[in-house]
């Protein structure tokens, strides 16, 4: 017996040795240290010579790495509570929402293609919907990411884990092998929710007392004891109510926070994570075979795309829809497009339920492997890559996005007595009402189709192919029915939303704000299209045939983007006669002999200007840092935000400022955007 604990020693000190040399030699080539333990488990593995563990050691090792899975979920528990939900707010939600709809249906498309079941097709998508925060926060820590879209990114992943846990959840409720039902969707929904609401409710009422009496005693040894104590029985229970291990240690480490000693334990439990995770990735390098990855190349390299694409274009219109601005939005997307532990977490179960060959896990992984390798340089490109969006723009689409984050800012700041909630909430409900009656008429219909036609042909004598056509047709009928409500109520949110923003006139006159409050009702009808869509697709994709799914949002996208386009045409006619009345109103303080007060916006321009963001003028005074420099050389709208609107210079108006000609001394401008967002622009331009 000694002998064998000698045995298990001497490997686990190979398997270490070998694990801290690569994770060296991958942070010095400037890559997270993931890579680096992945690679060491592929050269000790049985597929590559060299370095050989025991076949007794290597199961050993892959026992300790479900330790890496639970003390790696626990430790992502602990960074949730229900405040600090609350505090991140509903943006980056849906920005997850729609990036992890957008992923299960990209990667489920592609798995169908390459020949997959839908139940398959299903695990697949979810492989590689998850973002990693582990390789992205090693991504923005090696190259020193201190900006807002960092913040960003980490809510949106924040939401992404949990997101992915249900849907793992939810795969483990429903798999069987050979095909998923509306009905058995629909159970394993309820039983997954009941299970979810009656942990959390017993969760509430008995941990965090325990843990904060554990604390009370002041020694981190008893506090990190009851923690994982806690840890363990949650995990127990998830995996007696056959679900994860995964979803109960996250669990278990969201009520420890509740607590409201998360961030005593958080310095004890990471050295746990770091040791069992290490362990945990090396063990997935073990079961990778190099030949294989290489053999599947092409399965390879579609994933990848996938992801790549998917999760930039999922997180970066998710993020600007929800009014955190164009650069922020593109900068978050390039950073939260990779792949990482959940991927290899759902792999793994999915091949010991027998769901997936073995061969799908060497492919996992070399995906992850290659969006590993491609994070450090996506964060490293991503503001070159969002300063030569927003250049390339089209005129009509840089004044909308110009536009549209102050927008979004008025409401989130709105009066509380414009009560948002309660002039949406009818509509909302019915929204949400229609939405699901739609999903559920869908489903239900795929469900007894043909038991419906078989019950009918032979009770009447009738043609099945008749039969047929009749219940397609009516059921046609029933699901266009709801989804006439649900783009109606739709379309009466975003248009109530928007007349918060910019009021409608109130008298006989000429509604000055008409063409931004088209644009964005607009906006505003696409971003709640994708949030109402996204969720929908994933859901109904099992059910509905895919190709039937892409025609209606095809249409769909058509005609939202040809009403885009002539609204933000109209827009930008709205925005140049607005310039050159801020041109007037520069010429006439300056005219007056008035000074410019840089403390409060310009005077009347709310009212003559509906729709405009916030406006306020700064004088150029002598040694600002602008002085002889371009606005194309300070960068302005790519590092703060604000625009500038119109340039007065010695009674030369000028209502589109060229972003090469030098700045002077004494010139005007007007900077148009939030509040926070013209006090960057201030700042810049006066010390750089």
């Amino acid at each position: 017996m000694a002998g064998d604990v000698v045995h298990y020693i001497q490997d686990l000190s190979v398997i270490l040795a070998t694990a801290a040399v690569t994770s060296m030699l991958s942070q010095r080539l400037n890559q997270p240290p993931v890579l680096g333990y992945v690679l060491a488990g592929v050269l000790i593995g049985p597929y590559v010579p060299g370095i050989e563990v025991a076949r007794d050691s290597g199961l050993l090792t892959h026992d300790l790495s479900e330790f890496g899975v639970i003390m790696l979920m626990f430790s992502i528990g602990l960074e949730f509570n229900l405040r600090k939900i609350a505090r991140i707010g509903p943006a980056a939600g849906l920005t997850a929402l729609f990036e992890v709809a957008l992923m299960m249906t990209l990667g489920f498309g592609c798995a169908r293609l390459f020949g997959w079941d839908r139940i398959q097709s299903l695990f697949v998508a979810a492989c590689i919907s998850s973002s990693s925060t582990m390789i992205a926060a090693k991504a923005f820590e090696e190259h020193r990411q201190r900006a807002d879209f960092v913040d960003l990114a980490f809510a949106i992943l924040v939401f992404d884990d949990m997101l992915t846990i249900l849907v793992f959840a939810l795969l483990t409720a429903v798999a069987s092998g050979s095909g998923v039902s509306a009905g058995d969707f629909a159970w394993s929904v309820g039983q997954l929710i009941a299970f979810l609401l009656a942990l959390l409710a017993l969760g509430l009422l008995v941990i965090p007392r325990f843990i904060r009496r554990a604390a009370a005693h002041e020694r981190p040894e008893t506090l990190l004891i009851a923690s994982v104590a806690v840890c363990f029985i949650m995990t127990s229970l998830a995996a007696a109510a056959g679900y994860s291990i995964a979803l109960g240690a996250f669990v278990a480490g969201m009520l420890v926070s509740e607590s409201g000693e998360g961030h005593k334990l958080e310095p004890h439990v990471l050295p746990l994570r770091n040791i069992f995770g290490a362990v945990f990735f090396v063990s997935v390098g073990m079961q990778s075979d190099p030949l294989e990855i290489g053999a599947q190349w092409p399965l390879v390299l579609a994933l990848t795309a996938v992801v790549l694409v998917g999760k930039i274009v999922g997180v970066s219109t998710g993020a600007f829809l929800t009014g955190n601005g164009l650069t922020n939005a593109v900068r978050a997307g390039l950073g939260c497009a990779q792949n990482g532990e959940f991927s290899f977490i759902i792999a793994a179960f999915a091949i010991a339920a027998g769901i997936l060959d073995k061969s799908m896990f060497p492919v996992v992984v070399g995906v992850s492997l290659l969006t590993q390798i491609s994070t450090p340089m996506l964060v490293r490109r991503s503001e070159r890559v969002a300063d030569a969006l927003q250049r390339w723009s089209p005129g009509r689409l840089q004044t909308f996005v110009d536009f549209y984050e102050s927008w979004i800012e008025q409401l989130r700041t709105a009066p509380r007595t414009v009560t948002v909630w309660s002039r949406v909430r009818r509509s909302v409900i019915l929204l949400v009402l229609d939405a699901a009656l739609l999903l559920v008429s869908a489903a239900g219909s795929s469900l007894i189709h043909w038991d419906v036609v078989k019950f009918f042909a032979d009770r009447f004598h009738l043609p099945p192919s008749l039969v047929d056509v009749v219940w397609v047709t009516l059921s046609l009928v029933v699901v266009g029915l709801f989804f006439l409500g649900v783009l109606r109520h739709l379309r009466a949110v975003a248009r109530t939303l928007a007349r918060i923003v910019v009021p409608a006139h109130a008298d006989d006159g000429p509604d000055l704000g008409a063409a931004p409050r088209r644009a964005l009702t607009v906006a505003l009808e696409v971003a709640l299209s994708l949030a109402v869509s996204g969720p929908l697709v994933a859901i109904a994709q099992p059910f509905v045939p895919l190709s039937t799914i892409l025609l209606v949002l095809g249409l769909i996208a058509l005609v939202l983007l040809y009403d885009g386009w002539r609204s933000l045409a109209n827009l930008q006619g709205h925005v140049h006669a607005g310039t050159e009345l801020i041109v007037a109103m520069l010429a006439k303080q300056s005219h007056e002999g008035g000074d410019v007060d840089e403390d409060r916006s310009l005077p009347g321009a709310r009212d003559l200007l509906p729709g405009f963001p916030d406006l306020a003028p700064l004088r150029l005074d002598p040694g600002d840092f602008a002085i002889g420099r371009t606005l194309a050389d300070l960068q302005l709208r790519q590092r703060s935000g604000a625009t500038v609107m119109a340039i007065h210079r010695h009674s030369t108006p000028d209502t589109s400022p060229a972003p090469y000609a030098p700045l002077a001394q004494g010139d005007v401008l007007a900077l148009a955007g939030t509040p926070e967002a013209i006090a960057r622009a201030r700042q810049i331009l006066e010390r750089g």
